[in-house]
């Protein structure tokens, strides 16, 4: 197979992969939409029942409240009957004591009462709004639920058949410069095949040595640009742009070595930032 069919091939191969990468990553992303709201939900849930316990206790102690009023009014109510039946005034101002104190505590216990009534209408109109909430929410979710579904279905449907269109350009493509170009595709937005003009990457500007630049016009073999990592083919200037080679900015080979050896920590980059090649035969 001739260079400039193996490059054409690798062109396809780049779009298919740029757009299974969209549409991996729309499947991958999908379910998060839903986690985020059913997060939401569970806090309203969460909350519900936290205010539905501190409803059910105010509940109680407004029954609590309301035996105790009634004991305090029973207290009251005996002791002015018994105001009838005194003979000394000993008794009365016994009484008289008893009936005071039995009003006191009848008003303490009615206020309190009062008060705890009006949390509990607050806490049943928050319930009866959260409980609708709630309800509102969980019908949202089963809606987005199966729309989602609905649309994973059809990106999996998609991606199948760009699968298929892959196995049937990836013949002819060596496999470790498919590697490469997946990798590149994924690390540079779908972008993994650019054109040199001149003795410029159009991938990311940078000047390469003449060179390497004619080696990558004379196009015997795949080449990587050693600064941006993508594969590069010769496209030819525009009239008037100027001559192909700078040779006072373009250097040598020996700089792009150089270039190497400065980042021979990164093993991921020294791999692809020299000026890989692979010969293909016809």
């Amino acid at each position: 197979m001739v260079m400039t069919e193996v490059l054409d091939k690798l062109k396809a191969l780049q779009e298919i992969l740029a757009q299974k990468n969209i549409v991996e990553a729309e499947i991958e992303e999908a379910p998060k939409i839903l986690s985020t709201q059913e997060e939401l939900l569970a806090r309203l849930k969460k909350g519900y029942i936290e205010k539905n316990d501190q409803y059910e206790l105010v509940k109680k102690q407004i029954t609590h409240l309301k035996a105790q009023l009634f004991e305090a009014e029973t207290m009251r109510e005996s002791s002015e009957k018994a105001m009838d039946n005194i003979s000394t005034q000993r008794e009365y101002e016994a009484l008289d004591k008893e009936i005071r104190e039995a009003g006191e505590r009848e008003q303490n216990f009615r206020k309190e009462m009062q008060k705890e009534e009006r949390l509990y209408a607050e806490l049943d109109e928050q319930l009866k709004n959260e409980e609708a909430l709630i309800k509102q929410q969980e019908d949202e979710l089963t809606e987005r639920k199966s729309k989602i579904s609905h649309d994973i279905d059809e990106l999996n449907k998609t991606l199948k058949k760009l699968i298929t269109k892959e196995e049937k350009t990836i013949p002819g493509i060596h496999p470790e410069t498919r590697f490469k170009l997946e990798r590149i595709i994924k690390s540079k937005q779908g972008i993994g095949i650019v054109a040199i003009q001149g003795n410029v990457c159009n991938g990311c500007h940078m000047i390469l040595p003449a060179q390497f630049a004619n080696e990558v016009r004379i196009g015997n073999a795949i080449l990587y640009c050693p600064y941006c990592s993508r594969i590069l083919y010769y496209q030819e200037n525009v009239e008037g742009e100027g001559d192909f080679f700078d040779e006072d900015d373009a250097g040598s080979l020996a700089d792009l070595d150089d270039f190497s050896e400065e980042d021979e920590d990164d093993d991921d980059r020294e791999e692809e930032a020299s000026p890989a090649k692979m010969d293909y035969e016809e």
